[in-house]
């Protein structure tokens, strides 16, 4: 039974399809006019990781994103560089796609395009239109915020609180926050269609109540992206789509992740922290991200820095040690023996214990606290001598098992990955060394005690 936030409602759920066991998941893809940033990636594993659990769990997930292909963004950073803006788009669309495949983000079925999809909300437009819920200017199309008195609820706001969110003055306008669902352009200007209300391009919410509408209908299970897309751009999104449909709710469940920070400051471009996936990558390797992404709670806040990945580095490799440790004492210890059935018992509470975690609203980080402690115990079976061929297969098999479902692959083992533990490792056996001969057994024990709770084996010989 896995139990799900719903931003909607403010709690904890117990998730349950509209459809049986068929799940229908969108996630607000990004706008492709440079190139992604760590902030994305979070949000997008964070998502990777729910996709596989979902699966797991015996779902059939049907996961896809938008592309947002057509934006004042794109043009203008066209028109800065001197490019053509769908070619522009495109070429960021593709770096963002190998971004995605690096860091192990390969469950989303579908990524569509909203200058694929211009007639499916052309469609829409003129359905909001016929029901009285949009009007046209002489500058464009809006939604009409006042006619629909919910408009505020997943934000938790009052129409009358909500601040103006949408830059551009137009004097025709009858509410400031009424948004744009069409914008008329002129001929000469790049990325625009023809429409019922002349040349022109789409606003930014339509596109993606559009695609929805056209692969899962009017309403659907979950819907998730950054907290900071709830409004206006959810907001705006739950509007179109039930005020078109008038069929309540849009989604089942709402779900956001929780803001990346840099040393405490929100990631942006102004401060001179904002981190691109591609800068990243090529000081990291893309699992070690992946793991600090998962050390976290989804929907908490986390912040960002190399001390931190460093830690991540090593929790990583600690993983990657035990199983490399698991594979070289396969071959020694014997078939069966009498402690199997006391360490069985123990993986078989480890399962429990990390998929209880994650039934919990994906609890990642308490699901990778249960699997180093787990790990603690199997170092202290493999120091003792307790192990069995039989318990190392099958803890091994739990350890892929699980590895997989977070996105990792740790029967690849990783040796020598983490180049700075082996040299204090060196440090540490030659001070172990000095302190026995000086006869200080109490201190070489502990130190080669606690070297065993990481998987590292010393032998006096």
């Amino acid at each position: 039974m896995i139990k799900i936030y719903n931003t909607m409602t403010r709690k904890k759920e117990i998730f349950e399809p509209r459809n049986e066991n068929r799940v229908k998941l969108f996630v607000c893809g990004p706008t492709v006019y440079d190139n992604s940033h760590i902030g994305h990636a979070r949000t997008y594993i964070s998502f990777d990781v729910i996709a596989r659990y979902l699966k797991y769990r015996g779902f059939s997930v049907f996961y896809m994103q938008n592309i947002t292909d057509v934006d004042d963004k794109i043009l203008k950073r066209a028109e800065e560089v001197g490019s053509d803006p769908l070619e522009l788009a495109r070429e960021f669309e593709e770096k963002y796609l190998e971004d995605m495949k690096t860091l192990g983000v390969e469950n989303v079925n579908l990524y569509a395009r909203a200058t694929e999809h211009i007639h499916e909300i052309i469609a829409q437009i003129k359905t909001l239109l016929e029901k009285g819920f949009a009007y046209e200017t002489h500058k464009g199309v809006y939604f009409d915020e006042s006619m629909f008195p919910d408009f505020g609820k997943l934000s938790n706001r009052q129409l009358e609180d909500l601040t103006v969110h949408r830059i551009g003055p137009d004097t025709e306008k009858r509410n400031p926050g009424d948004f744009a669902l069409w914008k008329k352009r002129d001929d000469k200007e790049g990325l625009s269609w023809n429409s019922p209300w002349g040349r022109g391009r789409p606003g930014w919410h339509i596109e993606d109540t559009a695609i929805t509408e056209t692969y899962f209908g009017p309403q659907y299970d979950i819907h998730g992206g950054g907290l900071d897309l709830i409004f206006p751009h959810h907001e705006a999104e739950i509007a179109q789509m039930e005020a078109a449909s008038g069929q309540k709710p849009m989604v089942r469940y709402w779900m956001h992740t929780g803001f990346l920070n840099v040393k405490g400051e929100k990631m942006s471009k102004s401060l001179g922290n904002f981190i691109t996936i591609k800068e990243l990558l090529e000081q990291y390797d893309p699992e070690v991200f992946r793991f600090f992404v998962m050390s976290t709670h989804y929907r908490s806040p986390i912040d960002f820095s190399a001390e931190i990945l460093e830690q991540s580095k090593n929790g990583l490799g600690r993983i990657y040690k035990v199983f490399e440790t698991l594979n070289e004492v396969e071959d020694e210890v014997p078939d069966t023996n009498g402690a199997d059935g006391k360490n069985l018992q123990k993986l078989d509470e480890f399962k429990s214990e990390f998929l209880d975690a994650m039934d919990n609203d994906f609890n990642t980080p308490l699901a990778l606290s249960t699997l180093f402690e787990f790990i603690r115990n199997v170092n202290r079976e493999i120091n003792s001598k307790t192990l069995s061929k039989k318990s190392v297969t099958r803890i091994k098999d739990v350890i892929i098992e699980f590895g997989k479902l977070l996105g990792f692959n740790f029967s690849n083992t990783k040796t020598g990955a983490n180049d700075v533990q082996d040299s204090l490792i060196d440090i540490l056996k030659d001070t172990r060394e000095k302190l026995r001969q000086k006869k200080q057994w109490d201190l070489a024990d502990d130190i080669r005690s606690q070297l065993g709770d990481l998987s590292i084996n010393l032998e006096d010989k």
